[in-house]
């Protein structure tokens, strides 16, 4: 009894964040900078800033298979090598295996993955949007799913502060339908793309800007500025793009309040029926399979939406049969991400005397105009476009037949300009779009393995087709020739954006969180990634998560400090 007690106390802390992702990072830091003693969990390997960026600096030369994986290792992300962009030479040691953490598809889902400290932070594509106020209204005005408990009032102020230490480059536009950051100065449009902003301002009174991104073209708190070598999957050095590692983790470390623990799969929330409240969390250890128990009194759950919800779903007791706060019957249910792979490319034939600086790691971006202001479709919701235009180079020499001197020319040419951009549309909430668990399936360390069963719904489908034509409508008006539109939608999950799983609300009947991303029932448990989100909006929403986590730790550190936690 004593020994417990002492492991007890030895294992117990003010407060538990779970993943050290995006959200998770900030969870760190904020508690810990309010004070907490924090214990950050992270159920795959250490990864340390720089030391750890094995790839960091390599040229191509010194890439084995033209960075392409073994036919032997890609027998491993079986799934994963569907989407035919990330797995790579340089950045497969980033990527879960699908042998070691398997899934089942009722319908296919594109889960991919990265377990080690700072989590997807630092493969993502750091793309940074606000959601606009008409973003937090649309469910409630269209009768879609349930009402978002906040309005772009309530997370304003939150936006400004994450982005003061993140670090967002991009132009100020003062558009309704999205607002602006508080900006780094901007990258710079080249020269074809200039030309789209002008044909789409003077035929279609549409904006085409710069993206918006967490990347730094200046130093900003300690970290350096954006080299323009577009390696950024890797781990950047220099620290130039938002990440756990590079930014909200060694801030959380300077407190001297955060205790961080790698190999550290969580396996329930440990939950008190006499007390009412969640007391801690089982942790597999991923190295031993040892089962070892932690203690708080606050948890933030920050697994990313997945995750996160497999953590809910298994966290049973007679309170809750179902899973932990899901009095509602809502966990699991509401899964969305961002459809797209839609678009067009073309080429252009001039601008042959100009070309660009360095690799850029972004490109352009069109804000929604589709069923905005007076636009009215027979879909809801919108789109945006991302893309970029640049100059051929020297591989299309390879299917050249041309030899000696003549071939020495046409390599050292840059070829013609080409532009290509791809749209991203808002998938609405349903109920029928869910994840599940499959208890009787286990994975290699005993959890109970994940279904999916999710798809693109109607509205889905009538908005690809704007998506795909007003893509080719707008190269043809700005000049473009050999215009080819493309549409490979795949299953949810490409997107890398999953969310709603355990969405906000202001009823405990029809949702899982409320406005302060508390579970209702359990009130000393946060979810601040993307399982809380109430819909999708059709921007890259890993802003809005940094804000609302930012915004539910200072609540949390607050309420503790009086007593109501």
């Amino acid at each position: 009894m004593n020994f417990n007690h002492k492991t007890k106390k030895k294992n117990t802390y003010d407060a538990i964040v779970v993943g050290t992702g995006i959200s998770g990072g900030w969870a760190a830091k904020e508690l810990t900078e309010n004070g907490l003693n924090t214990l950050v969990l992270e159920r795959g390997r250490d990864v340390k800033h720089i030391e750890d960026y094995p790839t960091m600096l390599k040229d191509p030369w010194e890439i084995p298979n033209n960075d392409r994986i073994s036919a032997e290792e890609a027998k491993h992300f079986e799934k994963q090598m569907r989407t035919g962009y990330t797995i790579t030479e340089t950045t497969k040691h980033w990527w879960v295996k699908d042998t070691d953490q398997p899934y089942e598809e009722e319908k296919r889902f594109d889960w991919i993955r990265g377990y080690h400290v700072g989590g997807r932070s630092i493969m993502w594509g750091r793309q940074s949007y606000r959601l606009a106020p008409m973003d937090f209204e649309a469910n409630a005005k269209e009768g879609i799913a349930v009402d978002w408990p906040i309005r772009y009032e309530d997370i304003e102020k939150w936006y400004d502060y994450v982005e003061d230490f993140a670090g967002i480059s991009g132009e100020a536009l003062g558009l309704e339908q999205l607002p602006d950051s508080k900006f780094l100065p901007s990258m710079e449009l080249n020269c074809v793309e200039e030309l789209l902003k002008e044909s789409m301002m003077e035929n279609f009174g549409r904006i085409l800007t710069i993206g918006r991104a967490a990347h730094l073209t200046r130093p900003h708190n300690g970290r350096g500025r954006c080299m323009m070598r577009n390696l950024c999957m890797r781990g950047c050095p220099y620290g130039a793009y938002f990440s756990s590692n590079a930014s909200t983790l060694p801030a959380a470390a300077a407190t001297g309040n955060m205790t961080l623990r790698p190999h550290s799969i969580v396996d329930s929330v440990i939950y008190d029926e006499e007390l009412g409240k969640a007391t801690g969390v089982r942790v597999i250890d991923a190295e031993s399979g040892e089962m070892i128990e932690y203690y708080a009194k606050i948890i933030f759950l920050n697994a990313s939406c997945v995750n996160t919800t497999l953590i809910m779903l298994n966290s049973r007791s007679n309170r809750f049969p179902e899973g932990l706060g899901n009095d509602s019957g809502e966990l699991g249910h509401n899964m969305m991400d961002h459809h797209f792979r839609v678009g067009a490319n073309g080429e252009y034939e001039g601008f042959e005397d100009k070309y660009y600086w360095g690799r850029r790691p972004g490109g352009f971006y069109i804000p929604r105009y589709r069923n905005f202001g007076d636009d009215k479709r027979d879909y809801l919701r919108g789109f945006g476009y991302q893309g970029g235009a640049s100059r051929q180079g020297w591989t299309r020499a390879v299917r050249e037949l041309a030899i000696g001197e003549q071939l020495k020319e046409y390599v050292t040419t840059p070829g013609k300009w080409t532009m290509g951009m791809t749209a991203f549309g808002e998938m609405l909430p349903d109920h029928s779009n869910r994840m599940y668990l499959n208890f009787d399936r286990r994975d290699k360390w005993g959890q109970p393995t994940v279904v999916f069963d999710t798809e693109f719904k109607e509205n889905e489908w009538k908005m690809r087709e704007d998506m795909k034509n007003d893509a080719a409508e707008m190269l043809e008006a700005a000049g473009l020739k050999n215009i080819s539109t493309f549409d490979s939608p795949g299953g949810p999950g490409l997107g890398i954006h999953e969310m709603g799983t355990a969405r906000m609300g202001r009823d405990p009947k029809t949702s899982v969180l409320n406005k302060w991303n508390q579970v209702h029932s359990v009130q000393n448990v946060f979810v601040t990634d993307g399982a809380c989100m109430t819909s999708a909006a059709c921007q890259n929403p890993s802003l809005t998560y940094m804000a609302l986590t930012a915004r539910a730790a200072n609540y949390a550190a607050d309420e503790l400090k009086k007593g109501n936690l």
